[in-house]
């Protein structure tokens, strides 16, 4: 099995989750995290991730107790051939890390970042030779998403690229490959600028927090999941496709964007959307919310299964 030997550097729910996946692949975990609770707090994720995985088919091969738990960074990657690190979002932080684990590295190995927040030339900084290193960005979480966005530049040796994507396709995921560097990579722009919106509607009493939730996933959020928003907007005209669309729809396109919302998240703004969403919970509780989540997610993985 090629790159059967994994390490997880962070053990937050990211880790955690990335943990799980790789375990259900069938490969082995070791795990860092200066956290003392973090033993339990990863095995406990991982007992409650099995039975999704399991039903989604990604642990005919898995062993959930393949995994041990290190004191040190450098002790989890040795021997290690593909390494995803998920330590804090701190520069100081993943350049500290990246200074211990350079040495101990296996020769060929691959580090993935998990970072959202951080660019990848920012945190090759902390490597004195940052070839094998990419960024790997998942979707949380990992485990359920399928999403990673890859990212190498000019410093970054393809073969560790390349590998990196053949790797995440292995255990089941979706790769993107990023072109240049941009804050926040694809995903989360496009999920902050929906957001923005979304939160304008709210800000200025247009439709509740639970409406606006409820007008993407029983909207356009249903048709994303199948497909991307140019490639809808392209059957969206019949045969005429996407030209046909733009030429019909490029003023009223263009007005929209002019009146979109620009707010900032302040305390005011923040207090407002705090109330909509316990409102929007019904009382339901964090656990029961992500359960619910968790298995809407792992139906609709069900029913697309077999049809990309």
């Amino acid at each position: 099995m090629e790159y059967a030997q994994t390490a997880c550097l962070g053990g937050g729910v990211i880790g955690a989750s990335w943990a799980a996946l790789f375990l259900a692949s069938g490969r082995s975990v070791a795990m860092f995290d200066p956290d003392p609770q973090v033993e339990k707090h990863v095995r406990d994720y991982i007992r409650t991730a099995w039975p999704t995985m399991t039903e989604l088919g990604l642990t005919e091969h898995g062993n959930p107790d393949a995994i041990r738990f290190c004191t040190t960074a450098a002790q989890a990657v040795e021997g290690a051939d593909f390494i995803q690190e998920n330590v804090p979002e701190r520069l100081p932080i993943k350049h500290a890390t990246f200074a211990e684990i350079e040495p101990a590295l296996k020769p060929g190995a691959i580090i993935a970042s998990s970072a959202s927040g951080l660019t990848l030339s920012q945190m090759q900084g902390g490597w004195s030779d940052p070839a094998r290193f990419v960024l790997g960005h998942p979707f949380n979480p990992p485990h359920l998403i399928p999403l990673v966005e890859v990212l190498g530049n000019d410093r970054t040796d393809p073969a560790a690229l390349s590998g990196a994507e053949n790797f995440y396709t292995a255990i089941g995921k979706v790769t993107i490959r990023l072109h240049k560097e941009k804050n926040g990579h694809v995903a989360n722009r496009l999920q902050a600028a929906i957001w923005r919106e979304a939160i304008s509607l709210v800000v200025e009493g247009v439709a509740s927090v639970e409406d606006v939730d409820k007008a993407v996933w029983a909207g356009p959020g249903l048709r994303w999941a199948a497909m991307g928003p140019t490639m809808l907007f392209n059957l969206g005209a019949g045969e005429g496709g996407l030209k046909a669309f733009c030429d019909h729809f490029a003023d009223t396109f263009n007005g929209w964007w002019d009146d979109l919302g620009q707010v900032r998240l302040n305390d005011e703004v923040a207090g407002i959307l705090i109330e909509g969403v316990n409102e929007e919970a019904h009382g339901e509780n964090h656990a029961e919310l992500s359960a619910r989540r968790d298995a809407l997610i792992t139906a609709m993985q069900k029913a697309m299964a077999g049809l990309r």
